[in-house]
């Protein structure tokens, strides 16, 4: 297994299709962090910017928040109470503008990098169906140019001397007719072998071009692979900024909330009552996520089919439920989300909405957020050009993040329906050095069967 893994990223390497070292250490070894993913560092900004938000999105983040102290001492002061109401007032403003921009920032960076990756897909398409061509029209070249060889040869198999033409001639000389007969006969055999001739140029000629042609296809696959991966990047830091921007938003807004009603609050009701209620919703939540937790690691050993005992290599079937649609050309479906592709680059495996989705192999999460078409999807690096990709997860159900490790059947998120999808499933694929591969095959190969 690891000898075609390693000859399958050797090829791809030969060919120029992966990024280089530098290109990989620029695209996807910079981790993001709380404060550059939020507009903080330079690099964020501009990303950021790019989508369109503005730099006011910082402004609740920059902003300390009230405290219920805060709160008790302007309760006692009819111009402090006002003036405390327009900052909470603004502050919660501030932060759902926040979230709704960077929401905005992060869907138009994921349906960027969906575009740029089924163009570099279809790329990769365009460049192997004219090298086939081109491998075909060789052949046929070769083929003629062997056969005209042999009438060639068999004409002149004596050395270049006439005793094979002697030998077709001899008797004719008597007989005009016959003469004329046979000088037919050689003229309509000279006449198709130089037809096999022009047919072994002519398919030569068509072999270059189609050659060339491909070679040009690769360098613009090549290309298209670069800004693939850019574009990725790019959506993954809107995605880190959005989710930074609502985990923002949750550990504070409800806290706000009861600070303005109990600002607002005529009646006895105490500051310490409201500080109780938020208290206690947020244990609520603790539990909750806790819950979730303990019920994602109860799953980590598979059911329905999915995860399990690992097979060759460490592999094992990424979710349970049966293929619902195969590797190959489809005929396209149809929605009110839009049409899904002719050409499917993956396995769909359907075990329900909710289903747990395992990690095929060990390796390191490169991308975690929404994705186009694809919509909530994660994509991870096993090693050796090897990646799988997972898309359709239901939103809220990627339990992974970018950067982390994740072993062998650990479960990484849950089955949705997001996306240009029809039902909920999990969309699977496996890459080699960027580009994807038949993962029924793949997975076969090592012993898994989806």
């Amino acid at each position: 297994m690891n000898k075609r893994i390693a000859t399958d990223a050797a090829a791809a390497q030969d060919c120029g299709c992966a990024p280089t070292a530098a290109e990989r250490e620029s695209l996807w070894a910079k981790s993001i962090t709380r404060r550059n993913a939020f507009g903080l560092g330079a690099l964020s900004v501009v990303a950021l910017a790019a989508f369109g938000v503005t730099s006011g999105v910082s402004a609740a983040h920059a902003a300390s928040y009230p405290s219920w102290d805060d709160v008790q001492r302007a309760k006692n002061n009819e111009a402090a109470k006002a003036a405390e109401v327009t900052r909470i007032e603004g502050l919660i403003k501030s932060l759902t503008r926040k979230v709704a921009e960077t929401e905005a920032a992060a869907k138009t960076a994921s349906d960027e990098f969906f575009a740029a990756q089924q163009e570099y897909f279809a790329a990769i398409t365009e460049a192997e169906s004219l090298q086939a061509q081109a491998d075909e029209q060789a052949k046929i070249a070769d083929e003629a140019a062997r056969k005209a060889g042999q009438v060639a040869s068999q004409l002149y198999r004596n050395g270049g001397d006439d005793t094979a033409l002697e030998l077709f001639f001899s008797g004719s000389g008597d007989n005009a007719d016959e003469l004329l007969s046979r000088l037919g006969t050689m003229e309509k055999f000279l006449e198709y072998n130089k037809s096999i001739y022009d047919k072994a140029a002519s398919s030569r000629n068509a072999a270059q071009s189609l050659s060339d042609q491909a070679q040009v296809a690769r360098e613009e696959r090549d290309r298209l692979q670069q800004i693939a991966e850019q574009k990725m990047e790019a959506a993954q830091q809107a995605a880190e900024a959005a989710k930074i921007a609502l985990d923002e938003q949750a550990a504070n807004l409800d806290t706000m909330k009861a600070q303005l009603a109990a600002l607002k609050d005529t009646t006895t009701q105490t500051v310490a009552g409201y500080q109780a209620g938020v208290a206690a919703r947020e244990a609520q939540e603790k539990a909750r996520r806790e819950r979730e937790a303990a019920a994602a690691a109860a799953n980590g050993g598979g059911n329905g089919g999915g995860g399990g005992s690992a097979k060759s290599g460490g592999w094992v079937r990424p979710h349970g439920g049966s293929r619902s649609s195969s590797y190959g050309p489809r005929t396209p479906i149809c929605g009110p989300q839009g049409c899904s592709s002719s050409y499917h680059y993956g396995a769909d495996l359907a075990n329900g909405c909710g289903a747990a989705i395992y990690a095929a192999n060990s390796g390191t999460v490169d991308y975690a957020g929404a994705n186009g078409g694809y919509g909530n999807y994660v994509r991870i690096q096993h090693g050796g050009g090897v990646g799988t990709g997972y898309a359709h997860i239901k939103p809220g159900g990627i339990i992974v993040r970018r950067g982390q490790w994740v072993n062998s059947g650990q479960v990484i998120a849950y089955a949705g329906n997001t996306g240009r999808s029809f039902g909920c499933h999990l969309h699977f694929e496996v890459y080699i050095n960027g580009g994807y591969t038949n993962p029924v095959r793949f997975m076969e190969e090592r012993g898994v069967y989806v």
